[in-house]
């Protein structure tokens, strides 16, 4: 399934920020083996965001595998002036790339040169910035996934903030139906159906995942809670 048609399937998302990078590979092989069918790429610059994670050789390094399977690779670009290394990201193997309204002052040329890079455009806001800035950008139809940050962006394993639950219906009943709406911050098995409830389609989960002793079983449990199967 192309990466256009899978950001719009419901799908929980293990972020490898959380993942014992020693191992990898191994638990990387474990949730895609489990049904994990997007990867993603939390990239910090040590500027935007205070911690230092990936660039594009970690994309490129699992990129394959993660083809492989039949998955895609979201990278969630926290960096200043990230429309400066979209292609570099695609090139490494990106197939969705969301940039940060917050760290360009052109979203609007960042999200088109996502789009020629090859990749679906994903526009990330941050906890207090307000859901209605994306309005020209999804009227404009440059914009394939909206990011809604549930916790503040830089750090894993952080409790997810009270307002997201309302912000991400907003964000739902706003946007067009084309329109993907994405979670991150604090997906746990507590948080995972009431965000999907309140309208996100692609919920990103670390720590609930990786941080697991049994990280396939986890991201499986996770799944189910968020969309419980009768």
């Amino acid at each position: 399934m192309p990466a256009s048609q899978r950001i719009h399937a419901r799908e929980l998302a293990p972020s490898i920020l959380a993942a014992d990078l020693l191992r990898l590979e191994a638990q990387l092989s474990e949730v895609l083996a489990a049904g994990a069918r997007v990867i993603h790429v939390d990239v910090m610059d040590g500027h935007f965001v205070p911690p230092i994670t990936f660039g594009p050789n970690v994309v490129s390094a699992i990129a394959e595998r993660v083809h492989a399977a039949g998955a895609i690779v979201d990278v969630h670009l926290m960096i200043e002036r990230p429309e400066r290394l979209v292609g570099d990201f695609a090139s490494a193997g990106a197939d969705s790339i969301t940039v940060h309204f917050e760290a360009t002052p052109h979203v609007h040329y960042a999200l088109q040169r996502v789009r020629e890079a090859g990749c679906t455009a994903g526009a990330a806001l941050c906890p207090a910035t307000p859901a209605a800035v994306l309005a020209d950008a999804a009227a404009d139809g440059v914009l394939d996934l909206a990011l809604c940050m549930s916790v503040n962006p830089g750090w894993g394993n952080q409790r997810l903030i009270g307002h997201s639950y309302a912000k991400l219906g907003e964000l739902r009943r706003m946007l067009p139906s084309g329109v993907a709406v994405e979670v991150d911050g604090g997906v746990d098995a507590a948080t995972a159906p009431r965000v999907a409830q309140a309208g996100a389609n692609l919920l990103v989960a670390g720590t609930a995942v990786f941080a697991a002793a049994d990280p396939a079983a986890a991201f499986q449990a996770l799944a189910q809670a968020a969309w419980p199967v009768s």
